[in-house]
């Protein structure tokens, strides 16, 4: 969703949380950074200016608001509106693969020299790859310091800091204060095992749609559906979890138990893509309205969301039927007992080619490219490869069948109207 400066100052004027997510407010006189909502005085215009990302905030010498918290907010629907290389960079950042593999290793998964990726997000987002991970880092620092328990020294390798020290810097530049003034007063929700999170969206949200699609997939052991919660267990970069996911008003309900919390930002980013959390209901559904065929549909189930994926290799391998016994979960949680099982554990050509790596299916792919991959590879076909990228990267735009082509860029949604009337 891209604004000029002046459409984006209406909409702070306005505080309209429409737009959180999608910019950032920053305010010269005090040096802080704001959502769009923020519900403090609103600058006079020549005292405001606008980033892309939070993490261009930081490197112009900006602190983040504690009034709004400015990262906790949707993430913006232009990451998945986009397939172009910062987006899919975004999306791999979020996942921590800069914590994991460092740029280096970016670079490579997205087939681009460090120097030219640095290029294209600095002049894309304001600010380059290390800088975005850094603001990711602390996202997941914060949601520690007021959610847990846990001492800092663990909060600081947790959230993927290099030192201690490097952990206290970065909290005070971002936040203008140490952890422990941050910390004080809060009640905090989870301990080294268990963390409960709020995950915001924007409204509308058809929770029920979500829940009445992922109860008719479901595989008993690795995920659970009741009339109001969804659990199931997730293989993550470090270790596993299981997450509970509870749709309230205004906000989801999320409570993970990690084995390893340096996988919390990973989960986080992984949960919000299964539930479309970071998308724009309200522009898909005045757009689908205007269509005389779905206008019934969309006013009945407004909000609808397009259900997404936590692991591309489950995805592809459920969406064409194969499986093999779970691997047990070593504390399972309620009905929660297994996890979906590796590539390697499944006899198929398409699994031995997800284990070794000739077939990768992950958040960093272009769209085009990994149709085109899936669609050539013996057993797959068409239909199915576009149901793969539709989930795997939250495509908006994949026609499942032959969906009217007016319905562009939302074509996706469109797909979900009519499977659900089905």
């Amino acid at each position: 969703m891209l604004l000029d400066d002046e459409r984006a100052y209406r909409a702070v004027a306005a505080r309209d949380a429409r737009f959180d997510g999608c910019f950032i407010l920053a305010v010269r006189t005090t040096r802080i950074y704001c959502r769009p909502s923020c519900p403090a005085v609103t600058p006079k215009r020549r005292n405001a200016e606008f980033y892309p990302t939070a993490a261009a905030a930081q490197s112009a010498g900006y602190r983040a608001c504690r009034r709004c918290l400015p990262d906790a907010v949707p993430g913006s629907p232009e990451w998945n509106l986009r397939a172009d290389l910062a987006a899919r960079a975004v999306r791999l950042i979020s996942d921590g693969v800069v914590e994991r593999e460092g740029v280096p290793g970016l670079a490579a998964r997205l087939g681009y020299s460090e120097r030219h990726l640095t290029r294209v997000l600095t002049a894309e987002l304001g600010a380059g790859p290390l800088a975005l991970a850094r603001a990711h880092r602390a996202h997941s620092a914060r949601l520690l310091i007021e959610t847990t328990d846990l001492s800092f020294a663990d909060i600081a390798f947790a959230a993927g800091f290099a030192s201690v020290r490097q952990f206290n810097d970065t909290i005070r530049a971002v936040f203008a204060a140490t952890p422990s003034a941050m910390r004080a007063g809060r009640v905090p929700t989870g301990n080294a095992g268990r963390i409960t999170l709020r995950l915001p969206y924007r409204p509308p949200f058809d929770a029920e749609g979500l829940l009445a699609y992922f109860r008719s997939t479901a595989i008993a052991g690795v995920e659970h559906v009741t009339e109001d919660a969804y659990a199931r267990s997730l293989r993550l970069p470090h270790g596993t979890a299981t997450v509970l996911l509870e749709p309230v008003d205004g906000h989801v309900a999320c409570t993970l138990r990690l084995s390893d919390l340096r996988d919390l930002g990973s989960a986080v980013n992984r949960v919000r893509r299964l539930l479309d959390l970071d998308a724009d209901p309200v522009a898909v559904d005045d757009f689908l309205a205007g269509d005389p065929v779905l206008r019934p549909r969309v006013l009945s189930r407004p909000g609808i969301r397009v259900p997404g994926s936590v692991d591309g290799a489950e995805t592809l391998l459920r969406a064409l039927g194969h499986t093999a016994p779970g691997e047990p979960l070593e504390h399972p949680d309620g009905p929660v007992t297994h996890l979906y099982p590796r590539p390697a554990a499944i006899d198929s050509p398409v699994a031995r080619a997800l284990a070794d790596g000739t077939l990768r299916v992950d958040v960093g792919r272009d769209a085009d490219e990994l149709h085109a991959e899936l669609s050539a590879f013996p057993g797959i076909g068409p239909d199915v490869a576009s149901y793969v990228v539709m989930r795997v990267l939250g495509a908006p735009d994949i026609p499942l069948t032959s969906e009217d082509p007016a319905w562009r860029p939302w074509r996706s949604y469109a797909a979900m109207h009519l499977r659900r009337t089905a």
